[in-house]
């Protein structure tokens, strides 16, 4: 069980340390969080195999949330709450969740519900490495490598460029980039432009003429996936960046 990670989003720090300290005992790797936005950049961060969610957070409704989270990586989701009527089970389990769980609860109750998701889980672990012919996503290092060579990017810039790459080359908008790569609510689709413009001169040949990260009018980006396995020596590929970075300044981004 080591191998696998939950997260725990609670908005009770007492319940929330007892429920870690259990699934801890029982060899899981656990990480916490106490409201929606802290929840947001642990899931980023580490994608659990399976979220733990109370329903009622002090900052957002945990069923939007679950919602969120059903749209990422499809998690595992246990929702506890301490609404019992048959609608917001209803709407609990409809939003994505896997199970519902009533507080208050018995500790036993909790292990076994959790140990039974764990048995339907839809892969045997979550995924450590993403590979994409030429590009590979390391998500446990959070380490990129494009053409035989590492690429230092920002956390951000890591979010983003998984989400694109997952997304195989299917156009995403920027709200819909905002919503799966941001650790935090942001109203601003600009925002998704200067991060493409800084993940371009980083990843791109020529980031005036990308190739890689594509421009897709009227609706956002696109990740050409189709140029993955073309193989580009990679003393080329090294001169290239090195001029384009002599010519134009990098920009920086700020990881929440």
């Amino acid at each position: 069980m080591g191998s696998v990670c939950i997260e725990i989003v609670e908005g009770n720090p007492h319940l929330r340390s007892l429920l870690g300290w259990h699934l801890q005992q029982l060899e899981y790797r656990v990480h916490q969080a106490a409201s929606i936005y802290q929840a947001k950049e642990v899931f980023l961060s580490h994608q659990p195999t399976l979220v733990i969610l109370d329903a009622d957070l002090s900052d957002g409704d945990g069923v939007e949330f679950c919602r969120w989270l059903h749209r990422q990586q499809q998690p595992l989701i246990l929702m506890l709450s301490a609404r019992t009527n048959e609608a917001d089970i209803v709407a609990g389990l409809k939003a994505g969740a896997d199970d519902y769980l009533s507080k208050p609860f018995g500790m036993q109750e909790f292990l076994a519900r959790v140990e039974a998701i764990m048995r339907r889980n839809r892969t045997p672990t979550a995924p450590a490495y993403l590979d994409y012919g030429s590009l590979q996503i390391d998500l446990v290092q959070r380490r990129v490598r494009f053409q035989g060579e590492f690429i230092d990017l920002t956390p951000q810039e890591f979010s983003l460029l998984y989400v694109l790459a997952q997304a195989g080359g299917v156009p995403l908008s920027r709200a819909e980039l905002l919503r799966r790569a941001w650790p935090d609510a942001i109203d601003n689709p600009r925002t998704i432009d200067t991060h493409v413009l800084s993940l371009r001169k980083k990843v791109e040949l020529d980031p005036r003429q990308p190739s890689l990260i594509q421009t897709i009018r009227n609706v956002g980006y696109r990740f050409n996936m189709e140029i993955l396995n073309v193989n580009i020596p990679q003393t080329q590929t090294k001169l290239a960046r090195e001029r384009f970075t002599n010519q134009i300044p990098v920009l920086t981004t700020q990881s929440s």
